[in-house]
Order: C-alpha cells, then structure tokens, then sequence
C-alpha cells in the first residue's frame, strides 16, 4: 500500500472521528467509509483499519486510566 494511501486512509480517519464527536452523528464514519468503497477498495480498506486502531488505541487509553484511578482511589 503507498504512502499516500495510508496518509489519506489516516487523515480521513482523524477527521471522521473529530465530526463524530463534534455532531454526535454515528453514522458519519460507516458513511465515509460506503463513498471511498464506491470508488477505492484499497483505500476505503486502509480507513477502516486507521478507525479501528484508532477506537482500539481510545479503549486502551480508558483502560489504564480506569485502572490508574482505582490505584489511587
């Protein structure tokens, strides 16, 4: 897969989140993802890799914060 793909796989992914979150519109994502697959398999592939690691990298992060707060709580 090319640098570029993964670039624009990764930036489409930062900004679909972003307006998720901004809107609450949880379609927004699964929407993008049905346009780039329209057009670019390959593309609409690397996108939804970069927003599953990016949910997945976000459940981690509330895991060890969860965890660090019953430490010290």
């Amino acid at each position: 897969m090319s640098d570029y793909t993964l670039n624009a796989a990764n930036e489409l992914a930062d900004l679909a989140l972003a307006e998720q979150a901004a809107s609450g519109d949880e379609k927004i994502v699964a929407a993008i993802g049905e346009v780039l697959g329209a057009s670019s398999q390959t593309l609409q592939e690397a996108y939804l890799t970069a927003v599953r690691v990016r949910r997945a990298e976000a459940r981690a992060h509330e895991l060890l914060a969860a965890s660090a707060a019953k430490r010290a709580g």
